[in-house]
């Protein structure tokens, strides 16, 4: 068995994998760039060594770096964990000829799998079934056309190198076709070096099917069942379960028999997923569900089969890498209930799925079901690295207990000030079609609008996020809040010992206060009155200057912007201001100080992250204040401009 394993990754996967080999009694090499220098992984580790600085082409995807961590610890075997280099022949290669156990399949069988032409090729040799299309070599315009022409529309075009839904184009018709073929192959050329493509059967109702396959170096090779992978957003998993809805028996059996066939094939050892397309049209049949690639690595969706099979793939691969054979033949698994899994992501569906980053100040999961996460409270998300922060896992005797489990989970997530997707994956699975398995893989396109429409605070939450605010400002000596008579004294604590004194007080003066807020960055106005129903039962945390509700995933942030006692209902200069999403670099100005505005104009571009955000005016008015200039860099949450809004004719 392997004494000593160095973990080639970062965050939850290297937590994830530590956690076993710590089971195991395997001591663990961490590996770090400088971002990652205080890392939950690095934390968790027996031993960590840095690698090199924050940009990934710099440290983790320096082959040659982490040999020299793994001789230098003694590290003799080395795990790649999933993205970077777990699916890099080269790299794989490298780590044998240094004398290290590599823990994955062959090179061999990374290769073979690696383009999908000659690996759709080397399927149907192998007797698995394939979309229907085109893979020939013959590459002219005037061949793609016309066999797209005889495949019949749509179409679909891939990039034969492609991966992670680049180099991808769906044609509706013929029309069409040359210019997507073209914009195709050079997005294609620009994200792998290769521009050559494949063409594919569009398939209407498509789903994402995967079966789990594992072989060792004796021979073997057993399934872990299917996983339904459906529910996507740009060609990106965002909730994964298992077993596949809607999946009899007999299409289960030959799936998984055609996976089997198809990872004896490239003679494979270790984990690795068959992924396949079906034409859910008329439901799940086995002559309509298609090879589509193989992934010669462990996936991100591991845990749903490792809940209904009761196996540990991590530990599975480190006996295996050791020699070991399969520790179940086929006969000795079977599904038990239900497993689902969303992926947890650091970025706001309200603006675009816009990544956000910054100090996890406020990171609390609950204690239902698994999490896997590589981050923990006071931690940093840096714009370095993919945004996912966790993987939420909730298993269920069925269908509906799992989803119902995992929606527990997601509505006790607590996380602050960094935005998540939290809500988003809720509206996921509670929709109808969701819930009824009416699925494929264009569901999230179809209902994005409705699946990240912002959460606004309701009355009752403004109401309490402005007195907390007021109390921030009027404490007396013993930390109580005291409001006068004239709209500040005279508010008195409840006798209820029940109540925190947040929340426990009446209003007894001045029912028609009017309160200006910011809340979540635009502007909000609240009126005192009492009672005050149902306040006592928010919950709300203080930090800095601003007041946070933190409720079910929902992150809501309060700052005063004035107070009213006339209650004319004059907006504020201050509800216009101009907030930076996130740290970045303005690359567009489009007006001065002083410029009037109309609403929704054009203020200026931000450039964060390796993507463009316009920020534009709230309402008419006048820009009374602006603080970027082109090229300039700014940090999340600085007031950018302030527009005033016009006064009413």
């Amino acid at each position: 068995m392997i004494a000593k394993l160095l973990i080639a990754n970062r965050g939850e996967i290297a937590c994830r994998i530590i956690r076993t080999a710590r089971e195991m009694g395997i001591a663990t090499v961490a590996v770090y760039s400088d971002a990652d220098a205080k890392a939950l992984h690095v934390r968790q580790a027996d031993e960590a060594v840095h690698i090199g600085p924050s940009p990934a082409n710099e440290s983790y995807l320096v082959g040659a770096k982490i040999i020299a961590a793994a001789k230098e610890t003694g590290a003799e075997a080395i795990h790649p964990g999933y993205g970077f280099l777990s699916e890099n022949a080269d790299f794989a290669q490298a780590v044998i000829d240094a004398g290290q156990i590599w823990v994955g399949p062959k090179p061999a069988s990374i290769r073979a799998m690696g383009l999908k032409d000659a690996a759709k090729t080397l399927m149907m040799e192998a007797g698995v079934p394939v979309t229907p299309g085109y893979l020939g070599k013959d590459q002219s315009v005037a061949r793609l056309k016309a066999e797209a022409d005889a495949i019949g529309y749509p179409v679909l075009i891939k990039a034969v190198a492609g991966g992670g839904g680049k180099g991808m184009r769906k044609v509706e018709q013929a029309a069409d076709f040359e210019a997507d073929l073209e914009s195709c192959k050079r997005e294609a050329k620009a994200s792998f070096g290769n521009d050559e493509v494949l063409l594919e059967k569009w398939i209407t109702s498509p789903r994402h099917i995967e079966v789990q396959v594992f072989g060792d170096s004796h021979g073997n090779v057993v399934h872990l069942f299917e996983r339904d992978c459906s529910l996507q957003r740009r060609h990106q998993k965002v909730i994964e379960e298992a077993p596949a809805p809607g999946m009899d028996e007999a299409t289960r059996e030959d799936i998984c028999a055609a996976a089997v066939r198809a990872a004896k094939a490239v003679d494979y050892e270790g984990a690795g997923t068959i992924e396949f397309i079906a034409d859910a049209s008329e439901g799940l049949c086995a002559d309509r569900i298609f090879f589509m690639e193989m992934n010669t690595r462990l996936q991100v969706e591991h845990p749903v089969t490792e809940e209904i099979t009761g196996v540990d793939l991590v530990e599975w691969q480190l006996r295996v890498a050791s020699g070991e054979p399969i520790p179940l033949k086929q006969d000795e698994l079977s599904i038990n209930g239900w497993a689902i899994e969303a992926r947890l992501y650091a970025e706001d569906p309200a603006k675009g799925f816009l990544p956000s980053i910054g100090r996890l100040s406020e990171f609390d999961l609950g204690f239902r079901g698994r999490i896997e996460s590589g981050v923990d409270l006071g931690d940093e998300i840096t714009l370095h690295y993919d945004p996912m922060i966790a993987k939420l896992v909730a298993k269920g005797r069925d269908r509906d207990h799992a989803i119902s489990q995992l929606s527990a989970m997601l509505s006790r997530a607590e996380i602050w000030p960094v935005k998540t997707n939290v809500h988003f994956l809720l509206r996921c699975i509670n929709d109808e079609e969701f819930r009824d398995a009416d699925l494929d893989t264009g569901l999230i396109g179809r209902k994005s609008d409705d699946l990240t429409v912002p959460i606004k605070p309701t009355e009752s939450e403004l109401v309490v996020g402005a007195l907390n605010l007021l109390m921030v400002q009027t404490r007396d000596q013993m930390g109580f809040p005291l409001l006068d008579a004239n709209g500040v004294r005279d508010h008195r604590i409840s006798d209820s010992a029940k109540l925190s004194p947040l929340f426990g007080f009446r209003l007894n003066s001045n029912p028609n206060r009017h309160i200006r807020l910011r809340a979540d960055g635009g502007p909000a106005e609240v009126t005192l009155s009492e009672p005050l129903l149902g306040a006592d039962e928010i919950d709300y945390s203080r930090y800095g200057a601003s007041w946070s509700r933190l409720v079910g995933g929902a992150a809501h942030r309060f700052e005063l912007v004035s107070i009213d006692e006339r209650g004319t209902g004059q907006a504020s200069a201050a509800d216009g201001a101009i907030l930076a999403p996130m740290p970045g670099k303005v690359i567009a100005v489009d007006v001065a100080e002083g410029d009037a505005v109309t609403a929704g104009q054009r203020l200026m571009v931000l450039e964060a992250m390796k993507m463009e955000h316009a920020l534009t005016a709230p309402f008419e008015g006048v820009v009374t204040e602006f603080n970027a200039s082109e090229g300039g860099q700014v940090q999340v949450e600085a007031v950018l401009a302030v527009v005033e809004a016009a006064e009413a004719d």
